[in-house]
């Protein structure tokens, strides 16, 4: 557990912090300047507060008395570049990690987090010869090799294009869901937090002003913008896995939903995440479509927004769904409240695996 009450002055800029902090992914989400990255820093050691304590499971990495410096707080750190060193190979930078521990400390496997992270073809590579997306998995599994206690990553996908985070949110999954690490992760990123973060920190103006689970912080957010919902979150039960094409079906209130391949057992709870811009309206059902989800339900609500667009609310057997559609296709479509429509959208990820099951929410 990490646990902080921190006040740090940077010229005119001040951070308070108030922060109790346990297991899973732990998202630190606000505008860039709010004072994210500073604490993510100060956890690390790499900024030592001007007031206030830090403490890791009981030990004390800083206070009025104490510093303890980075190399000793057991921590992983993902930069935003990854920052590799240039001149190693992909072997020699995943080692660099592991050489900073005695050899009866080290519990993490090579072979293990290599092939997690898709890189056992790249060890005897350089840098300079990996993509954006490969340095990233580097990153990553050199963070791993430390075995860290905590795990820091500083905006890991803001320096890729949306295709190559695509790639890399997979990864970052696993590392969740499977090390057993708690994370701190800095995003400003709605769609990132949504899916990966099991708790969201915001920040505003260099102050954490609020804890709590993605879907409630995340709704908080978006009503005091007056902006739309970035998507979806529904409750849902494993009920079985298609092994011949990679996909695991659960039930929600909702429908049956396909969700892309879990390793969870059938009857474990968990929390769906369905983006608003992923899903498509239609009033007939219809063959012929790549998107395997289908919801029904009914318009209880038409809202315009600004840019064209309008907002829908469909109730879907008790089951409230935020979908979008443009002006011009709720006048082709004749969509009023009470009519029946369809929701459509490809598979989906469950929100934070494990870590969202029913009693740990």
């Amino acid at each position: 557990m990490l646990e902080l009450s921190i006040r740090h002055r940077q010229g005119d800029f001040t951070l308070e912090a108030d922060l109790v902090l346990g297991e899973g992914l732990t998202a630190l989400f606000g505008a860039s300047g709010s004072g994210k990255t500073t604490l993510i820093n100060i956890v690390a050691g790499l900024i030592r507060p001007e007031a206030g304590h830090v403490s890791f499971n009981g030990k004390t990495w800083s206070d009025a008395s104490t510093f303890l410096p980075p190399h000793r707080r057991r921590i992983g750190y993902v930069f935003q570049e990854g920052r590799l060193f240039p001149h190693q190979t992909v072997l020699q930078n995943l080692r660099y990690g592991e050489r900073l521990l005695p050899r009866a400390e080290r519990r993490e496997d090579l072979t293990r987090i290599t092939s997690l992270l898709g890189i056992s073809d790249l060890l005897d590579r350089r840098p300079s010869h990996l993509s954006g997306g490969e340095k990233q998995r580097v990153a990553l599994g050199r963070a791993l090799m430390a075995s860290p206690k905590l795990l820091l990553m500083d905006e890991p996908l803001s320096a890729l294009d949306n295709a190559l985070k695509a790639q890399i949110l997979p990864y970052i999954e696993r590392i969740r869901d499977e090390f057993g690490v708690p994370i701190l992760y800095v995003s400003h990123s709605v769609e990132e937090v949504a899916r990966l973060a099991t708790a969201v920190v915001t920040f505003d103006a260099g102050r954490a002003i609020a804890v709590g689970r993605p879907d409630e912080a995340l709704a908080t957010v978006a009503q005091a913008s007056g902006d739309l919902p970035a998507g979806n979150f529904i409750e849902a039960e494993i009920t079985g896995h298609h092994e011949d094409d990679g996909l695991t079906e659960a039930l929600s209130l909702a429908g049956p939903i396909l969700l892309r391949r879990s390793s969870l057992a059938a009857g474990t709870r968990v929390r769906v995440f369905v983006p608003v811009s992923d899903i498509v309206v239609a009033t007939e059902a219809g063959d012929g479509l790549s998107a395997l989800n289908r919801l029904s339900g009914h318009i209880v609500d038409l809202a315009e927004r600004d840019g064209g667009s309008v907002t829908l609310t469909v109730d879907c057997h008790g089951q409230p769904l935020i979908a979008e559609v443009t002006r011009r296709s709720c006048q082709q479509l004749a969509l009023a409240p009470g009519m029946r429509v369809h929701l459509l959208f490809k598979t989906v990820s469950i929100a934070s695996e494990a870590l969202f099951r029913q009693g740990r929410g």
